[in-house]
């Protein structure tokens, strides 16, 4: 290493026409896989192909009809849905939602399939058509029906009857959902459009799954047209404001711009898409990038305000800075690739577009910007102290008073550490989106007033073929639905149990007293029968009977609660079912409200292996990096404390973890390396080649390298904080506690890793190391 520290610089600047000239090249090369990029429409991404609660979806989905939809919910102002012209509102655009690409089915009250007895006949029409002509009378009698079927109230009709909603149900068939959804979304954004323009007294929301799939694009979207643009302005600011000088601003401008095309172009050519998670890599890549020129440009400046020339102060620079950038950009790198331990592929993205990004910034940061600047004109005023002078008084403080600082410094990691197990693992899906977005604004609005977003669905099985039919079978079912809608947490169950009792109704004469389960067997198979020959064309019964009649679906829809909550509510079902269950083969929940609920479970353990092996991995590369066992574990310390602080404030400040924050742990440890690489490089530089003693090679150390950490650090928390703002509340949670971890690890840095140092090597002139604890170079 010490003759390619000798060499390199030498080579760059010998070579510097032709490092710009392939850098251009290669660059556009891996740029031009941009063209590639797609953002993906689809929840199901964040779930892995092998992801148990995704299969059994999926199982249920075939089993039925998926269940994808876009909901029209009506608020009229006067709060009255049963009017003439409200009803006639609702009757046009349930017409009309036919028309929806995709569409194979229309639910609303006034197709509602209602039935009634007319002699010995069953009827089976739509509660309401040609509302226009309805007299009062017939409004009231549409009303009392309508709010009083369990098949409607709290999923189509308010039960002040204030709000109503249209559901339409779509069969994509998912070739190319990145046209698919937004084609959907378009035009039932244009229907609802219509229905404003010509009706402004009623307030029109729409949610749904697809509104939710497309909701993840548009928020991508969002962020890479708002947050980027940000970051690259505050960036430049604070470069500009910490570092000085136009000729180093502007070759960081351009190795961060082709850092991020680069990384983005490359990503794209191996097939990833973005998401809302990975939608970040641009800003991150960007904050990184940046990290990596500021100790080269920190360096070379100071060298210059000292008399160099600018020549020997770039080779100077890239002397003293090859090694710890290389391992900084290394172990930031490895930190990033094990978030493919995620059971959550878009974070296993996001970790492979930065890797790549990271690549190339260190790359372009020894290559491409020392080429530029020495191609350049720089002007810096000579002089012997350029700031380090808090520097100085900082590490002599240090120095002086390492003792108290480190029994501080433990008694602040300790008490944070104490708060960790306030945290709590919890999301609330729909809450992914903050007030900007839209269909979180309707959603809040459906939830308060109509229904829910949140479900878990079961295919309750028979042992055979028609047993739907089984009295003992339906009652238990009955039995089940009921005990759902005595639980807090449920608005609604669609249960088919809820169709044959009132068909048992109809058979007698609508009397009020046969509403309930059929006695006998082949007397339900015939109302089912007479019943699904009497229904059109889109409003069968597949949703919720299987082919041979041997399964039914029933689904609860809850209010928006958490995942804790919603795990909870499903393990009271199981134990409702082993206990009062005789008929029903099988009955396990599902759905995406589920899939949701586990995912952070499911990703806490997949990070937690992620995150030892991003662990061992950098302790392994910083140990041989820094030729000593001793002070390559000592290193973890600094490296640890910091995300075990960020998690223990977090748990005072929010207590409570989603899915976002499972991966803060391994991608901050990357990060926080780099701070640690480069105090410690520094500091056995003055330890190995000056011979200073421990409390002399921290001066040292603080006094070259000091600002640079000060103003990366800057630079990555202000980056990650930027991500905070984030419609995305994922990305939102992920930014602020990174840059938390980040703040945290320089005060690990600057103050807990000195006391340590000085510690445990004593004040000798010489390195303390045993013969044991020294790994030789062998470059």
């Amino acid at each position: 290493m010490s003759w390619l520290e000798g060499n390199y610089p030498k080579w760059v600047l010998n070579n510097r026409l032709l490092i710009i000239f392939f850098s251009l090249l290669f660059v556009v090369l891996a740029a031009s896989g941009g063209r590639l990029i797609s953002f993906t429409t689809n929840y199901r991404v964040f779930f892995s192909e092998d992801n148990p609660q995704l299969l059994a979806f999926e199982a249920l989905e075939n089993t039925y009809v998926k269940n994808d939809n876009v909901l029209f919910v009506l608020a009229p102002e006067d709060g009255n849905v049963f009017s003439r012209e409200m009803l006639s509102v609702v009757e046009e655009l349930t017409e009309k939602a036919w028309q929806i690409p995709y569409s194979n089915r229309v639910d609303s009250i006034t197709n509602f399939q209602h039935t009634e007895a007319e002699e010995d006949d069953l009827i089976v029409r739509d509660l309401v058509t040609n509302s226009s002509s309805l007299s009062n009378e017939e409004l009231e009698k549409t009303k009392e029906i309508a709010i009083n079927e369990p098949l409607l109230i709290h999923r189509l009709i308010s039960e002040r009857g204030h709000v109503t909603g249209i559901n339409v149900t779509v069969q994509m068939p998912r070739l190319d959902e990145a046209t698919e959804t937004p084609e959907v979304v378009s035009f039932a954004r244009k229907l609802a459009d219509e229905i404003r323009a010509t009706h402004p007294e009623i307030k029109i929301y729409i949610t749904g799954m697809v509104m939710m799939n497309n909701s993840f694009a548009e928020s991508s979207k969002n962020d890479m047209a708002s947050i980027v643009p940000l970051s690259f302005a505050v960036m430049l600011l604070l470069l500009a404001l910490f570092v000085g000088g136009f000729t180093g601003t502007f070759a960081t401008l351009l190795v961060i711009m082709f850092s991020i095309l680069s990384g983005m172009g490359l990503g794209a050519y191996f097939g990833m898409p973005l998401s809302p998670p990975s939608a970040t890599a641009p800003t991150i890549i960007l904050t990184i990038a940046i990290a990596n020129c500021v100790h080269i440009l920190v360096t070379f400046m100071h060298e210059m305000r000292q008399g160099m020339s600018k020549n020997d102060a770039l080779a100077e620079s890239l002397r003293l800075n090859l090694q710890p950038v290389f391992l900084a950009s290394f172990t930031t790198t490895i930190g990033f690739l094990t978030l493919n331990f995620s059971d959550v592929p878009p974070f296993g993205h996001l970790g492979n577009f930065v890797s790549i990004g990271i690549f190339f910034s260190f790359v372009l940061s020894v290559t491409l910007l020392p080429a530029i600047i020495s191609l350049l004109p720089v002007r810096v005023k000579q002089k012997k102290e350029d700031g380090s002078l808090f520097m100085a008084k900082l590490a002599d403080f240090v120095v002086a008073k390492r003792t108290p600082i480190f029994w501080s410094m433990t008694g602040l990691i300790l008490l944070l550490i104490s708060a960790l197990p306030r945290n709590e693992l919890n999301d609330v899906f729909v809450h992914y989106f903050d007030e900007t977005i839209d269909f979180r604004t309707d959603s809040d609005f459906t939830t308060d007033n109509l229904t829910g977003l949140y479900n878990i669905e079961y295919s309750l099985e028979a042992s055979e073929e028609g047993g739907i039919n089984n009295p003992e079978f339906l009652q238990e079912i009955e039995d089940f639905a009921n005990w759902y809608r005595q639980q807090p947490e449920t608005l609604h169950v669609n249960v088919y149990t809820d169709i044959i009792k009132r068909l048992n109704k109809n058979m007698h004469a609508d009397d009020n007293s046969y509403y309930a389960i059929p006695d006998d067997r082949n007397l339900a198979a015939q109302y089912l029968l007479l019943y699904e020959m009497s229904l059109p064309y889109g409003l069968d019964l597949n949703n919720q009977i299987n082919i041979d009649k041997s399964a039914t679906r029933m689904t609860a829809t809850l209010k928006t609660i958490s995942s804790n909550n919603l795990i909870d509510l499903e393990k009271r079902a199981q134990e409702w079912l082993s206990k009062n269950s005789q008929h029903i083969a099988q009955a396990d929940g599902s759905g995406t409200s589920i899939m949701f609920a586990n995912i952070g479970k499911r990703n806490i353990s997949s990070m937690l292996l992620g995150t030892t092996v991003a662990l061992i991995l950098i302790s392994l590369v910083l140990v041989f990096a820094l030729r000593s066992v001793k002070i390559g574990l000592v290193s973890l310390v600094p490296n640890l404390v910091p995300a075990a602080m960020g998690f223990g404030l977090w748990g005072i400040m929010v207590g409570e973890i989603g899915l976002s924050l499972s991966v803060v742990a391994s991608m901050s440890l990357g990060i926080v390396v780099d701070d640690t690489v480069h105090f410690l490089s520094k500091y056995l530089r003055a330890r190995r080649e000056k011979g200073l003693n421990s409390e002399d090679a921290v001066r040292y150390a603080f006094k070259t390298v000091g600002k640079a950490l000060v103003v990366t650090s800057v630079v990555l928390v202000v980056g990650f904080y930027i991500l905070s703002t984030s419609s995305f509340e994922l990305n939102a949670g992920m930014g602020l506690l990174t840059a938390i971890v980040i703040a945290f690890a320089l005060f690990a840095d600057f103050l807990l890793l000195p006391s340590i140092l000085m510690k445990i090597e004593g004040s000798t002139n010489e390195e303390n190391f045993d013969t044991s604890n020294t790994i030789k170079s062998t470059v």
